[in-house]
């Protein structure tokens, strides 16, 4: 009796350690399951608008390395209160890895990293985190040196999803940044879309299998190097499809119209830059977002704020942002504005340009207004006239001018007539001193979004003169006159486009040439003359007030020379 009874007390708690078991594998296996609790769409749109912290973690060397200062929670509390909901934070690890067969991480750089997902949370941020510049410095030779480069990626992200596998939801990872398997970025081969779809599943597979949060954690899926390239958008819609996870957003990157974002001949926001923001965004939302599938776009920008701000004329760069924001709004995408120190002076916590975050904060919500210029030039020598200007209200209402805080006077000082804005030749006298350039400027403000300014600028044509240089540079001392520099052709005397980029007589802006407004040049740089043919080249530039100036260069091996086109040759 004693015997049988301890046999079925044994009995039942074996039955009740299969029946546990049982139980917590059933439970494992339902946690591993992406879940309907996390609406992904609505998740993606909370996040809107975002920010990178960009050339920081994704600097080839260390945190500062790339001339950031090392990020403070002071920073992080700093973009939270800018209205920024999300935060990019772009991490390499190539450097930060040890040898082979175990590729560990360095303990005391993941920790930092959390350090900054840590402070970010705790701001509401939402935190992106993903494998950034190891796509050129090692992914991209996957073709040739395919079972390490896996062995390689599968370490970092059992390594990355591990340790972070209890964070919060808020916290995404992002497979890879602008994937690619070759130098050429514009190169579609077959097998690039394969070894990409073999990466982002192996991400896919390693993360939802490495347990907590991780089993819903929201994944970001990038094309090949996040282009809006049809084909490179059906690739990744069709990658993602295949993961059948209603927790998967794709990424996209956008920089705008090339010739426009580098200042490569396109200098203003003309029907083709906007057509090709708007068809990008259509083609990306036909793709993805009617399918439910959300987009981010992870970085946005302009490629010739990787020289300077003004690489882009100023009103030509607001009009820019504020058309790619309200179109994005429209298309329910969310933008993660690009920055690598550029914008926002992360050491004295001040926007570069003031103007500009006011166009990109206003857009968080709505449209500002704008216009078809906003600069007013006047010739020293002419009698000054009214200016009429079309505005762009788009969707606002005028409500007053001002001149130094002060509105002026409707009908006296201006008038308006339907989006047409005249500003009386008086108040163009009055604002007038005697000096060049900029003489004052006007405020238009409207019933929402951003103010626009009027730049009042008295100049007089150019003056160019001869000069001896190099095939290091060639300063070309200039009288500017107030006058501003918009671009520069170059040909040949048999009419063929000169230097690089040859297949316009254009030039880009900051690459090829650079006003040096401070000490009266143009500074023509090796890159530009290094691609020139022995002979003479002819140049104009083209200058904002619309004044053309016409200069000849002769390069005779390493001499370069700069002189006046003769009256004949004009």
């Amino acid at each position: 009796m004693y015997k049988t009874r301890i046999r079925w007390m044994v009995s039942l708690s074996a039955l009740a350690v299969v029946l546990i078991v049982g139980a917590l594998i059933v439970s494992s296996w339902l946690s591993a399951q992406p879940t309907e609790e996390l609406d992904i769409q609505a998740y993606v749109e909370d996040m809107q608008p975002g920010w990178n912290l960009g050339n920081t973690f994704d600097a080839t060397g260390g945190e500062t390395s790339w001339g950031n200062p090392a990020t403070t929670r002071e920073l992080i509390h700093h973009i939270a209160g800018q209205g920024f909901k999300s935060i990019r934070i772009p991490v390499t690890w190539d450097h930060r890895v040890g040898n082979a067969p175990d590729y560990l991480i360095d303990p005391v750089f993941l920790d930092r990293i959390e350090e900054v997902v840590d402070w970010s949370l705790d701001e509401g941020l939402y935190v992106m985190i993903n494998l950034h510049h190891d796509s050129g410095e090692w992914i991209k030779h996957m073709e040739s040196n395919h079972d390490e480069v896996m062995a390689r990626y599968q370490a970092l992200w059992t390594q990355i999803s591990g340790h972070f596998k209890n964070h919060s939801s808020k916290l995404m990872f992002e497979s890879i940044n602008e994937p690619r398997f070759d130098e050429d970025w514009n190169r579609d081969q077959p097998q690039y879309f394969t070894m990409l779809e073999e990466l982002n599943t192996s991400f896919h597979q390693i993360v939802r299998r490495s347990g907590g949060n991780n089993t819903m954690r929201p994944l970001v899926i990038p094309g090949i190097t996040a282009s809006a390239s049809q084909a490179r958008l059906d690739a990744l819609y069709d990658n993602i499809k295949k993961l059948n996870d209603n927790k998967l957003i794709a990424t996209i990157h956008y920089y705008g119209y090339y010739p426009f974002s580098v200042n490569l001949g396109s200098t203003t926001f003309d029907d083709t830059v906007r057509r090709d923001v708007t068809e990008t965004f259509d083609r990306t939302y036909k793709r993805f977002e009617a399918d439910g599938i959300p987009v981010i776009v992870g970085e946005y920008g302009l490629l010739g704020f990787d020289k300077f701000l003004g690489t882009i004329q100023q009103g030509e760069k607001l009009k820019y942002f504020e058309f790619v924001n309200h179109y994005a709004n429209e298309k329910r995408f969310t933008m993660m504005l690009w920055d690598n120190g550029q914008h926002l002076d992360r050491r004295g916590l001040k926007w570069a340009d003031e103007d500009l975050y006011a166009v990109i904060k206003a857009g968080f919500k709505g449209r500002s207004a704008n216009a078809e210029t906003d600069n007013i030039f006047i010739r020293k020598d002419e009698k000054i006239q009214d200016s009429l200007i079309n505005l762009h209200l788009n969707g606002s209402r005028f409500q007053s001018l001002n001149l130094d805080g002060a509105a002026l006077k409707e009908g006296k000082d201006y008038a308006l007539e339907g989006s047409m804005l005249t500003i009386k030749a008086e108040l163009l006298q009055r604002v007038q001193q005697d000096s060049y350039g900029e003489q004052a400027v006007l405020t238009a403000k409207f019933s929402s979004g951003a103010d626009w300014k009027f730049h009042i600028i008295s100049y007089d044509p150019p003056e160019l003169q001869q000069a001896p240089g190099s095939i290091e540079e060639l300063l070309i001392p200039t009288e500017f006159n107030g006058d501003v520099l918009a671009t520069m052709k170059a040909m040949y005397s048999d009419g063929r486009h000169a230097g690089p980029s040859d297949w316009t007589s254009y030039k880009e802006f900051g690459h090829c040439f650079v006003p040096l407004y401070e000490t009266q040049k143009i500074k023509l740089t090796r890159a530009f003359l290094d691609e020139l043919e022995e002979g003479t080249v002819q140049l104009k530039f083209h200058f904002w007030s619309g004044e053309i100036m016409e200069y000849l260069i002769t390069k005779e091996g390493t001499s370069i020379t700069g002189s006046l086109p003769n009256v004949e040759n004009r």
